[in-house]
């Protein structure tokens, strides 16, 4: 398989783990600090541990999140450098694209 096959597969990776809202609010919590997985369940009462624990091992597998043991608790944190990876394939291509004919629209309206 070449890089730029291991590529996509890591961005069809992330895309799949953010398609879901609930992993989306799981990223969001993690943004603004880390968490241990008891602190995380708590912050998403609406879901139960086994279903958290299930969206995080697909936010793990799109290296979206980290975990680290600590005595007997598991410290989890936002990864973010693959939201970077995305920004810069995807978004930044298509915002300036975006930019560009507003731009140009504007200038034939002149």
């Amino acid at each position: 398989m070449s890089s730029g096959e291991d590529k996509t597969s890591d961005d069809d990776r992330v895309f799949k783990a953010l398609a879901s809202p609930a992993r989306r609010r799981m990223l969001d919590v993690l943004r603004t600090g880390s968490h241990t997985t008891g602190s995380l369940c708590a912050t998403l009462p609406d879901l139960d541990r086994t279903t958290v624990l299930q969206h995080l091992r697909v936010l793990e597998a799109a290296e979206l999140v980290t975990g680290r043991k600590i005595g007997r608790e598991r410290h989890l944190a936002l990864a973010p450098l693959p939201i970077k990876r995305i920004h810069d394939r995807w978004i930044s291509d298509y915002t300036k694209a975006a930019v560009d004919l507003l731009a140009h629209l504007d200038d034939s309206a002149r």
